[in-house]
């Protein structure tokens, strides 16, 4: 199936209001996804490869998507909130969705920065279901709330990613409650240059058997 259009939104969080990109299929989808892009103060935002990669591939599986800018990026109101505020952009997120698509099933897949305020938001947000955490970076956050969650959770990471070194991910990967995968991609590192494919691959397959 051939990439959707899609329409640029804005929603509210607090005093503020964020961008986003938003598209359903013709048909009523069962699964929505948010998707949250790697660190704003590195140039992160919502046109990120990793982001669109995978945002291409759900919207061909006829998964509903809203990609969004958090808080100081493009046109998203607020200033940058050291990971913490952008876990309330990510729950409005999550309601900007449903609002426009009432999906059963909600998906939160997030990359690099996106992945830890992702997970974490997702993680205690009963309105989602699945998680998805592309290059999860180890050693930047107490990351022990990943420890007990029990929805279904996919990792993917690079065999060369110098901010997920392969024993600290597998390792703490070994913690964590099931449902879980990782997933390692070879000969990639932290950004994912040219695997992109193979990370929006591996996500897929991972909804698609839940």
């Amino acid at each position: 199936m051939e990439k959707r259009p899609e329409e640029h939104v804005t929603f509210p969080v607090g005093d503020i209001s964020l961008e986003g990109l938003f598209s359903t299929p013709q048909d009523t989808p069962q699964i929505g996804a948010v998707l949250c892009h790697p660190h704003p103060l590195y140039g992160g935002e919502m046109q990120n490869n990793v982001v669109s990669a995978l945002t291409d591939t759900f919207q061909k599986a006829d998964i509903a998507t809203l990609r969004f800018n958090f808080r100081g990026v493009g046109q998203s109101g607020g200033h940058h909130g050291e990971g913490e505020a952008e876990l309330e952009d990510v729950k409005a997120a999550v309601t900007a969705l449903l609002d426009r698509q009432a999906v059963s099933h909600v998906v939160v897949a997030g990359y690099s920065f996106g992945s830890m305020v992702g997970l974490r938001a997702g993680a205690n947000d009963e309105r989602v279901q699945t998680l998805i955490g592309v290059a999860f970076p180890m050693g930047f956050r107490d990351l022990s709330f990943l420890l007990n969650v029990a929805k279904p959770t996919l990792l993917i990471s690079g065999d060369r990613d110098e901010y997920a070194p392969l024993p600290d991910l597998t390792d703490f990967f070994s913690k964590m409650r099931e449902p879980k995968q990782l997933e390692i991609i070879a000969g990639a590192d932290h950004f994912f240059m040219v695997q992109t494919g193979e990370v929006a691959k591996a996500a897929l397959a991972f909804l698609q058997a839940k």
